[in-house]
Order: structure tokens, then C-alpha cells, then sequence
């Protein structure tokens, strides 16, 4: 069990209390059972060691406040919108033989045992935690399932998972599904319609014809330019050819 160290604090106003957080502390409220409600002060750097850690608020933890220890549950915890920083913190007394409600975690173990999620399945998971009806004397930390053994297709419901004595989950009358071993899915490319298929090949053919024609007209071009050439060749010869006319 953690343990966290408080004292009371006697602040008014909130300036107070801007002071105490600028002073590296975190006011606190403490409430429950017969007692009256608690203003307190716990250190910043405490208490930012337990959120740090997995299921802060499901976990039960002993207040030593001024030499007197406490078993409690932290309910509501307020940040810093700008800096990420607790800066309030609300503890519930744990009275015995009350009870509570609380969400707790799911945790999944075996893994590398489960057949279908060897074979390429997926584990599904619906609900990471489950509300719980609880006495404050056996709360659980978390709800283990063990996946050893399942293939795909198996689910896992509430009922194959063991809950201590007197705690019963919030939803009553059916079995809840927790989770699931999925078949693997296969994401496959799309094929193109067949009218699309026909009209990039009639394209295509169309510019191959295309192509053809100018080639062609090219060839003619070049020669009619051969036979033209060819003609004034034999014309130059024959008027070379023509008795040049003497002069008197």
C-alpha cells in the first residue's frame, strides 16, 4: 500500500492557497464517514510520484496525517490546465462495512499463450475497465484475465473473471463481454471497374494510331522533296545542254 504524509492546512482565501501551490504543496480535501470534511496540504512532488503510477484512483492509500494513519481513496484529482500540475486533490475515508463504486482496470495476461493471437488474431478489447460495486475493505486493484489457451472467435466475459467476495459489477442481468480474440483483417487494394480498364486501352490505342498517321505524312513529305530535288536536277542539265547563242 502507498502512503502519502499530510498536514491540515488553515487557508481561507485564495490567495492562501496560490501561496501554498507556489510553495511546492497541493491542497487537498478530505471527506467521508462521520467526520467532518478536512482541509489539507500534501507535498506536490509526493503526490505527482503516485499519479505517475498505473490505477492512482482505484488504489487505496495511507494518510499519515499529524501521527494518526488513515486508509483512503483518491476520488478526484484537479490539473493545471496550462502546466499539467495537480494543483487539488479529493481523499475519501475508507469506513468499513461500506461500500463503493469504483472503475477498475482490466489487465491481460498471457498473451504469447493464446493460439488465436499466434496465428495472426487480434484481441479486442471492449472494455479496459469495469465499474464495481465494491466494500471499501477489498477493493480490488485490477481485474486480470488470462488468455492462455483461447483461440480466435473466444470471448471473454465478466463471468470468467474471478471477483473477491461481495463485489459485483454495476451492470446486473446480462454478461457483458470484456473482450475478444478477432480473426486478423486483410486490407486488399481495390480493382478498377472495367469500364475504366476498356477506356485507358482505347486510349491508348488512339494515340498509337495517331502516332502512325504522322509518321506517314512525314515520309510522304520527304518524298515529294526527293522527286522535286530529282526534277530541277534534270532541268538544270538540259538547259546546260543549249547552244549558247553567238554574238555578232
Amino acid at each position: 500500500m502507498n502512503s502519502l504524509s499530510a498536514t491540515i492546512r488553515g487557508t481561507k482565501t485564495k490567495g492562501e492557497v496560490n501561496r501554498l501551490r507556489s510553495n511546492g504543496e497541493v491542497p487537498c480535501i478530505l471527506y467521508g464517514g462521520k467526520d467532518q470534511n478536512q482541509k489539507l496540504k500534501i507535498s506536490k512532488k509526493e503526490i505527482k510520484n503516485l499519479i505517475e503510477k498505473e490505477n492512482f484512483l482505484s488504489n487505496v492509500i495511507s494518510l499519515n496525517l499529524e501521527g494518526e494513519s488513515l486508509n483512503v481513496l483518491p476520488r478526484e484529482v484537479s490539473f493545471d490546465v496550462i502546466t499539467d500540475e495537480p494543483i487539488h486533490v479529493d481523499f475519501l475515508r475508507i469506513v468499513k462495512g461500506e461500500k463503493i463504486v469504483l472503475e477498475i482496470p482490466v489487465k491481460f495476461i498471457n498473451t504469447e499463450n493464446s493460439p488465436g493471437i499466434k496465428r495472426g488474431g487480434v484481441l479486442n478489447i471492449v472494455r479496459r475497465k469495469v465499474e464495481l460495486n465494491c466494500p471499501t475493505e477489498k477493493i480490488p486493484t485490477e481485474l486480470v484475465v488470462d488468455l492462455d489457451g483461447l483461440d480466435i472467435g473466444s470471448s471473454i466475459k465478466i463471468s470468467s473473471v474471478s471477483l473477491p467476495n461481495n463485489v459485483t459489477p454495476t451492470i446486473q442481468g446480462r454478461d457483458f463481454v470484456i473482450a475478444t480474440v478477432a480473426a486478423p483483417t486483410i486490407v486488399k487494394e481495390p480493382e478498377k471497374p472495367a469500364e475504366e480498364t476498356a477506356a485507358e486501352g482505347t486510349e491508348g490505342a488512339e494515340v498509337t494510331e495517331g502516332t502512325e498517321a504522322t509518321t506517314e505524312t512525314s515520309s510522304d513529305k520527304s518524298t515529294e522533296g526527293e522527286k522535286t530535288k530529282e526534277a530541277d536536277k534534270k532541268t538544270d542539265k538540259k538547259e546546260d545542254k543549249k547552244p549558247q547563242t553567238e554574238k555578232k
